[in-house]
């Protein structure tokens, strides 16, 4: 695997909301950082976090590789989506901490706009480590 593959792979998984498809993209002790600071380890940990996609609608994903190495590589990616549950809204907004949408009772869902830069390193033909650095923020209406 390389970058080109992975974030075609990675785009696919995202959109379809699938996160054994997510899982399988990693080794067995793979690593993906969805923060500095949180590290999800193994499939069962990575299934267990990408399953929250299942929470947004309308997904697109769009990246541009930046970096391509035989092990490894980097990528700007961009994603929209609509946010589905209020479970979701709820995790972003505690997430953020900054920037919160002033919503009213029974208000829609904003629909979101994700931002990042993504580092990978392979092994095996599948992913050791995933880091990424990301900003969210609602569409603007």
């Amino acid at each position: 695997m390389n970058i080109e593959q992975f974030m075609r792979a990675y785009k696919e998984a995202w959109e379809r909301r699938d996160e054994a498809m997510f899982a399988s993209l990693f080794t067995t002790d793979g690593e993906y950082r969805n923060t500095p600071f949180a590290v999800q380890r193994g499939h069962a940990q990575l299934a267990e976090y990408w399953r929250r996609v299942k929470l947004q609608e309308d997904v697109h994903v769009a990246y541009e590789v930046l970096a391509a190495m035989p092990a490894g590589g980097m990528a700007h990616w961009h994603v929209t989506y609509q946010v589905a549950s209020e479970e979701l809204f709820q995790i972003w907004a505690k997430s953020t901490g900054t920037n919160l949408v002033a919503r009213k009772p029974g208000d829609p869902l904003p629909r979101m706009i994700l931002d990042g830069v993504l580092k990978a390193e392979f092994e095996g033909g599948l992913c050791k480590s995933c880091a990424l650095w990301w900003h969210s923020m609602p569409q603007a209406s």
